[in-house]
């Protein structure tokens, strides 16, 4: 048994909040850069170099990259053979968030109740996910959401009897809907199986892999394949001012679900979809 004092966790915690806001992971500049190229619109052409010179800006200068530091979403796997001490996992968390966004000077936009709309000043509480894994580590990844790209989410209850076809078109619906209020070129977080709120939770967890890597699953992988070819035909564009690089990767995650039920799910990410990630 390992034990870990929750002061390591709010320590890491803080850390990734600012990281997240300030740098985007290499896989997603190096890919915003290979659609730049890409991209046939002058329009677009120059909409792609305002981006990259925001993503060189917020580098050097140490700002946020976003002004909407978003949400903050937590996903930790905790080894079996942790103990944690000095407190609750949860309150640590939370001060960290508190810490990372209060102490980087991010934008808080966290309200305490969703009807009497409190900001609560720290950004907190936080979203969190917990995984219980083998070992004696514990891996944090803090994913900040804005809710621009959010607001454009949606969740389906299909059938059993739906077809892949129908499966891909509903998904370049979401996103033809969506226009340019994600902030496009977007990422797109599909979760496919599950129940209700596993669905929901597969979408925002697949804007969490790289955009460089494909499903495992062939199946998933040629699904992931069809629906950016047919999201970049929607020619919204960056920015939404028309272009042919409207979508920058698709992720699938899936899961088991009920014989009833075909649940699906889209969690639309914007040009700075966000995460940073380390290891106690």
């Amino acid at each position: 048994m390992r034990e870990i004092d929750c002061s390591a966790v709010e320590e890491l915690v803080r850390e990734l909040c600012i990281k997240a806001n300030l740098y985007l992971p290499q896989d997603m500049e190096a890919c915003i850069e290979c659609n730049a190229k890409a991209e046939q619109s002058p329009v677009g052409k120059n909409v792609f170099a305002d981006i990259i010179d925001n993503m060189k800006t917020a580098r050097e200068q140490t700002i946020p990259i976003c002004q909407d530091t978003g949400m903050t979403v937590v996903f930790m796997e905790v080894g079996q053979e942790v103990h944690f001490t000095g407190g609750l996992v949860s309150d640590a968390v939370n001060r960290g968030v508190a810490r990372g966004y209060t102490e980087g000077r991010l934008r808080c936009s966290i309200v305490s109740d969703p009807l009497e709309r409190v900001n609560t000043g720290d950004n907190t509480p936080a979203v969190m996910h917990l995984k219980l894994t083998e070992g004696d580590k514990v891996k944090i990844t803090v994913a900040p959401k804005g809710f621009g790209s959010e607001n454009m989410s949606k969740l389906k209850m299909m059938t059993p009897s739906v077809t892949e076809e129908e499966i891909v078109d509903w998904v370049v619906s979401v996103c033809a809907e969506a226009g340019s209020n994600p902030c496009p070129p977007i990422v797109i977080g599909v979760g496919i199986g599950g129940d209700f709120e596993k669905c929901a939770y597969l979408a925002k967890k697949a804007l969490c892999r790289s955009v460089s890597q494909r499903n495992p699953k062939k199946l998933y992988a040629d699904l992931e394949a069809k629906m950016l070819e047919k999201i970049n035909r929607l020619g919204i564009g960056p920015q939404g001012f028309g272009g042919t690089q409207t979508c920058l990767a698709v992720n699938i995650e899936q899961a088991p679900t009920h014989i009833a039920g075909l649940p699906v799910s889209v969690n639309v990410g914007c040009h700075v979809t966000r995460h940073a990630e380390g290891e106690i």
